[in-house]
């Protein structure tokens, strides 16, 4: 069976041939704001039959999807360094940055909204400006995943770095399912439909007044 017939990428697919979750290693933070991006991959692993293994070389846990050339990476460094693994994987594979989409934490988006963008700059994500100094381009798919905005008077950094309160679970599992649904429909339509399908916020998603005043 074909590449495309496993994961149903039509002929005019943008091409996206690597996954990359960003967020911080360590049981620490797991269930973070900052490490949506791991959960995200991880639900896509499931649905996908693939298993991440932790890769040294690319100081990286990877995931390929069997019976396609889709990669999945999630980076073992900090976030501020994840284009080191991203960017080491994808020159050696010979992945262009436009087939590399980046999976990322949003604090400027409220909890469930998703944004699909083919360039621009990092708007203050560390993990993301690391990647595109490592493609020197701004011109990286991503798809940043809503997760709230800092209460008032709150640190942000504490903020990304804090879990999820019990009363957003629900929300968190939907965003999850959704942001797989997203990564893969860029994967299989392409970035620009894939932009066309997830950038409206559902109508599930209230606004969140916390957000107004972040990056």
């Amino acid at each position: 069976m074909s590449d495309s017939a496993v994961l149903g990428i039509r002929a005019d697919a943008a091409g996206i041939r690597l996954l990359a979750g960003l967020g911080n290693p360590g049981r620490e933070y797991e269930g973070t704001r900052h490490n949506i991006g791991f959960a995200v991959l991880d639900k896509l692993a499931a649905q996908l039959g693939a298993t991440f293994t932790k890769e040294p070389k690319w100081d990286a846990r990877v995931a390929r999807v069997p019976g396609s050339d889709l990669t999945l990476i999630k980076p073992s460094t900090f976030m501020n360094l994840s284009g080191e693994a991203v960017g080491g994987y994808a020159r050696f594979y010979r992945i262009p940055a436009a087939s590399v989409l980046v999976v990322v934490d949003d604090v400027a988006l409220p909890l469930g909204a998703l944004r699909i963008r083919r360039d621009g700059g990092a708007g203050g994500q560390k993990g993301l400006s690391s990647v595109l100094v490592h493609f020197a381009t701004e011109q990286v798919p991503r798809l940043r995943v809503g997760v709230g905005g800092a209460a008032e008077g709150k640190d942000l950094s504490s903020h990304v770095l804090s879990r999820f309160r019990p009363e957003e679970q629900t929300s968190v599992e939907e965003t999850l399912s959704r942001a797989a649904e997203a990564a893969l429909s860029a994967v299989r339509n392409g970035v620009e439909q894939a932009m066309n399908l997830y950038n409206a916020t559902p109508s599930s998603v209230k606004p969140d007044d916390n957000n107004a005043n972040q990056p």
